[in-house]
């Protein structure tokens, strides 16, 4: 069975950085594609980024520049480096793993950033 747990958020200043964790067990899938999303509060749910097995990467506008997605080669362990935080990146942050029409999700960790 496939679980995806998600770790590093917390309360930061503006400015600010945290680095989120995702760590995916009971996956076969050779290749896939493991994301970032985000839902803020009274949004719809958002793509942050992606990254694959073969190493293709794929930003939101609003993070590039900012946000840096990373996977430990081999692995099913991905990361989201955020610096310079601003207050409309405050959501709750969820990692998803992909392999054709199949989806799994994390429960989700809380960004806070305040102003």
């Amino acid at each position: 069975q496939v679980q995806v747990v998600e770790s590093g958020g917390g309360l930061v200043q503006a400015g600010g950085s945290l680095r989120l964790s995702c760590v995916v067990s009971g996956s076969t899938f050779s290749t896939n594609v493991i994301g970032w999303y985000r839902q803020g509060p009274g949004l719809q749910r958002e793509l942050v980024a992606t990254i694959s097995t073969s190493g293709d990467i794929d930003y939101a506008a609003s993070v590039k520049g900012r946000f840096t997605i990373s996977r430990e080669k081999g692995k099913n362990t991905v990361y989201l480096q955020m610096n310079s935080l601003k207050p409309e990146d405050t959501a709750v942050y969820y990692c998803n793993l992909r392999y054709l029409i199949f989806d799994y999700w994390g429960q989700g960790t809380q960004v806070t950033v305040s102003s």
